[in-house]
């Protein structure tokens, strides 16, 4: 499922073929829509667009170029449209200094009377930023300072992220500045651009965004009939060529488009409630790997693990309420052949379930499939025993997360006794390498640990290969 999040459908350059261009994006399989007003005409239009369309909705605003025309009536009138059930957002909305065509003091005001009117409304805001990300941020800082509440109503009982207030469309940064929103609660969205390649001297910043910033950040846009993706590049965009845009991200990642459009669905639903929340799931796929969820169940509590929150992974629901019997993993699996491999790895310690884990393995390379592990490497201490012999023909390869070479920020990343955990993980792993297993260790992305000291570690003092994975 696609969904195009950012379409302005209402431009006239979809006035002699709507129809269409909808039907086209239905059969590339945009499941939904999202029109943004950029005045209060447009807002009409998009609400009116909304009505007739059950799969578009609108968001309604001011973009910069029109913050000119924003005065207390066309404010009032913003407000009361977004009152419609279809109205999930307020935008587009910002700063735009690449073409001043408002002042700037007028689009600075412009945009913050409309974030007040968001917060007052607790809908989330959609962002245009164009050569003004610093002075968009400090007002963002400010307002969020000023009503801390706003979204609050979205709150979990554990959050890693602040609850989602908005969407910097078509982002116009680099990916550091991708995690510096992301961590205010933003989601970045993505469009035509990304599939344009590098110039000499002139990286692609949404390439490097599409490159470094998880999938769960990420959402698909158009733009329409705006930033047309590279196939049709010169020529009016549209929705149905989305699914462009989500090839490439795919690519970028090293996932499937599958993945990517399960991720940045999931994303509008967290952020503007459209669609439906995932059910629970202990079986997922993944590129073309078949991973197994076993267990929420962990001797850890990594600091970076989403296991007491929403435990999705792109868009798949791994929050389940009863642990799965091996009957029914081995149902899940049916054909090991089809998967490149199956997985072990969920938000739990697979190795707790270490029985469970050994029967089904059994069977997979009983009917000709590959095994991986993925593993905190504390199965000896967990389960009381060396229980590597064990794993000898049933389990192909293992991923043992690392994360640091020091056994106290150890400690404190996985929020257990470095002192007594590192050596055993770090045992565990000399082992296996020992023992002729295909192994790689880990590292989360973080900024406070030193890459080039873990990888010289894991290849010179473990014999294995590293790995370093970005932060979800």
């Amino acid at each position: 499922m696609l969904i195009d999040s950012h379409a302005h459908l209402f431009f006239k350059d979809f006035k002699n073929d709507l129809d269409d261009v909808l039907k086209r994006a239905k059969d590339a399989g945009v499941e939904y829509i999202i029109c943004p007003g950029t005045d209060l005409p447009t807002s009409i239009a998009s609400v009116e667009l909304a009505e007739k369309y059950p799969f578009i909705y609108a968001a309604v605003g001011f973009h910069p170029h029109d913050a000119s025309k924003l005065d207390d009536k066309s404010l009032s009138e913003i407000e009361k449209l977004s009152h419609h059930p279809k109205v999930v957002a307020i935008g587009e909305i910002g700063l735009d200094y690449h073409y001043d065509f408002s002042p700037r003091p007028k689009q600075i005001e412009a945009f913050k009377s409309q974030i007040e009117l968001a917060q007052k409304r607790d809908l989330p805001i959609i962002i245009h930023s164009r050569e003004a990300e610093d002075d968009v941020i400090s007002i963002l800082e400010n307002q969020i300072k000023k009503n801390p509440d706003w979204r609050k109503s979205l709150a979990k009982n554990y959050d890693r992220y602040p609850t989602p207030k908005g969407v910097f469309h078509c982002f116009p940064g680099d990916s550091k500045l991708a995690w510096k929103v992301i961590n205010m609660g933003f989601y970045v969205s993505l469009t035509g651009p990304v599939t344009y390649g590098n110039k000499p001297n002139k990286p692609n910043s949404m390439i490097d965004v599409a490159t470094n910033v998880s999938a769960e950040h990420i959402l698909l846009e158009t733009d329409c009939p705006y930033l047309t993706p590279a196939p049709f590049r010169g020529k009016r965009n549209e929705p149905a060529y989305v699914k462009y845009i989500a090839e490439k991200i795919a690519e970028l990642q090293h996932l499937s488009v599958n993945d990517i459009a399960r991720a940045s669905s999931f994303a509008v639903y967290n952020l503007f409630g459209i669609g439906k929340y995932p059910d629970p799931v202990f079986s997922y796929t993944i590129r073309n790997s078949l991973y197994l969820n076993i267990t929420l169940r962990c001797n850890a509590d990594c600091v970076f693990c989403d296991r007491k929150g929403e435990a999705i992974v792109k868009g798949n629901n791994l929050k389940i309420t009863k642990e799965p019997t091996a009957d029914e993993v081995i149902k899940a699996i049916s054909d090991p052949r089809r998967y490149d491999e199956i997985v072990f790895c969920g938000f739990g310690e697979p190795t707790i379930r270490f029985d469970l884990m050994k029967e089904v393995s059994r069977w997979i390379k009983a009917n000709g499939g590959k095994v991986r592990l993925n593993t905190d490497g504390h199965g000896n201490l967990i389960n009381h025993r060396n229980i590597i012999p064990e794993m000898k023909g049933l389990i192909d390869s293992i991923s043992i997360s690392l994360n640091s070479t020091d056994p106290v920020q150890y400690g404190k990343l996985m929020r257990l006794d470095g002192e007594k955990y590192f050596p055993a993980m770090v045992e565990f792993a000399k082992e296996c390498v020992k023992n002729n297993f295909d192994v790689t260790m880990t590292m989360v992305d973080l900024a406070n640990v030193n890459e080039e000291q873990v990888r010289a570690f894991v290849e010179k003092e473990i014999g294995a290969k590293f790995k370093n994975r970005p932060l979800f």
